[in-house]
């Protein structure tokens, strides 16, 4: 199992990718990720400390005939998401991603595997450790909880790094050169409601979602996957209309930068309406079945008899809220029209809970166009308010505007084309990378992404390609000993 990631080369990497995957680092909780890397650093007696709001900062002096080049800051996040299919029996707080070899494919065992960031924490880690790598002074930057609020990037304070050029470790397509990404905010609508009593004369059933894809909320958006919270809105919408429906309660999705692979809701209707609200609800359900077949093969939509709950929602809130998180937009708002192929802004309906009188609505929407990012969370500020919710966005974080004129650009550029004999992808990603954060701190510092091929990021499905880390492992040493001199 783990013990075959270490023979893959470069061994230096997976060696700390698997030492790192050993512990448990979920987003907001990496006190035991700060401790394993303050004792990394200190283990090879370099400058190392964490700072006021937990980022890890280790620097190590150049190498000998290097020491007239800029100062290179190498910087990835060290939390990463938790996900894992529902048969899986796995604790993230307290148990290491458990990873195999898939044919080019290193993979986890019904969870992510935690390649995006922990590739980039790995590789600075086998720079930092190394004895042979030509490279200028370094100041490798492990920021916390990027996956959550990027508060780590937001927490770190002007001056405390010295770099000249950030080269940030978080892109998931080995042919590509970030020079942007996408802002975004978190957009929450809540509410209360009174429960009442279950009526006599009804039954109940279970509406179930799962074996969807998932996927990352910026990257993975434009990609049509299913949304597990729109498809049983989508459902409930149709039985509520139809056969008066009431809900009991609905919980879909978990973490807002992840797709929602699974739904469901607990439901009841009268029983006089029980074969036709089954009948219709299977005819929908083929229907959805059907038309993501070529893209979600997996899918499974269920509606089975179950226990009748106790209490259901009050009528005069449920109606107006299977309105409203019918109508909420999902996925793609606007394409870019400056840069082809670019998600401009999206939505994620990420997480739908409802129960116990509390209902709870959690989006994240994202641009790289500050007044569109605005245009929509205000949509779905409107649309969550015509259902009596009240809405409130937090967490919001800038986009990373392109310098197409920056010098370190030309130097991968070139670097790319020498080594690889083809033309790099130089673009914007739709993902929120921390570089649009720390450009706000560090003005004048020039900044790129790049990173090994990872697919499925935030889902179970999340893998990374052997061949291609060994691609950006190459790409990587050559950029450092190609910077520029100061």
């Amino acid at each position: 199992m783990n013990k075959e990631i270490l023979s893959l080369e470069p061994q230096a990497i997976w060696k700390h990718f698997t030492a790192l995957n050993a512990v448990p680092r979920p987003s907001k909780k990496e006190a035991r990720v700060i401790a394993f890397m303050k004792v990394f650093g200190s283990s090879l007696d370099l400058e190392t400390y964490e700072d006021a709001i937990g980022n890890v900062i280790i620097r190590k002096p150049a190498t000998p005939g290097m020491e007239d080049r800029k100062t290179v800051v190498l910087q990835s996040h060290l939390d990463m998401v938790h996900q894992k299919n529902a048969v899986t029996d796995f604790d993230f707080l307290t148990q290491g991603i458990e990873m195999y070899i898939e044919g080019d494919w290193v993979k986890a065992k019904g969870t992510t595997l935690g390649a995006d960031n922990g590739l980039g924490v790995a590789t600075i880690m086998a720079i930092l450790e190394s004895k042979d790598l030509p490279h200028p002074a370094l100041e490798a930057l492990f920021t916390i909880d990027e996956e959550t609020g990027m508060t780590g990037a937001k927490g770190l304070q002007p001056g405390v790094l010295k770099g000249d050029i950030l080269l940030n470790l978080d892109t998931e397509e080995d042919d590509e050169i970030g020079v942007g990404c996408a802002g975004g905010v978190d957009v929450t609508a809540s509410r209360t409601y009174t429960e009442e009593p279950t009526a006599q004369g009804v039954v109940g059933f279970l509406l179930s979602i799962k074996g969807l894809q998932g996927g990352h909320s910026g990257m993975d958006i434009h990609k049509g996957f299913g949304n597990a919270n729109k498809m049983i809105s989508r459902l409930m919408y149709d039985g509520f209309n139809l056969y008066g429906m009431r809900v009991s309660k609905i919980e879909g999705g978990s973490l807002r930068n992840a797709i929602p692979r699974e739904s469901s809701a607990i439901v009841v209707v009268d029983t006089v309406h029980k074969v036709a609200f089954e009948n219709a609800t299977e005819t929908l359900i083929t229907d959805i079945e059907k038309e993501f077949k070529a893209i979600e093969p997996d899918l499974i939509i269920s509606l089975n008899p179950c226990d009748l709950p106790e209490t259901v929602m009050e009528l005069g809130v449920q109606q107006p809220l299977i309105k409203a998180l019918n109508v909420a937009h999902n996925g793609v708002f606007r394409m870019s029209p400056d840069i082809k192929n670019l998600v401009e802004t999206s939505n994620n309906v990420a997480r739908i809970l409802v129960e116990k009188g509390q209902i709870h609505i959690g989006c994240l929407t994202r641009s790289s166009v500050d007044s569109s990012k605005q245009d929509l969370a205000q949509i779905l500020k409107a649309t969550f308010e015509l259902a009596g919710c009240s809405v409130e966005f937090s967490g919001a974080y800038p986009g990373w505007t392109p310098n197409m004129e920056a010098s370190i650009l030309k130097v991968l550029t070139d670097l790319y084309k020498q080594i690889n004999k083809s033309e790099p992808h130089v673009a914007a990603c739709h993902a929120g990378l921390e570089c649009g954060i720390l450009g706000t701190h560090y003005p004048e510092m020039e900044m790129i992404s790049f990173g090994p091929n990872i697919k499925g990021a935030h889902s179970p499905d999340e893998r990374v390609q052997i061949s291609s880390v060994q691609k950006f492992w190459v790409f990587v040493k050559a950029i450092l000993e190609a910077i520029p001199k100061a």
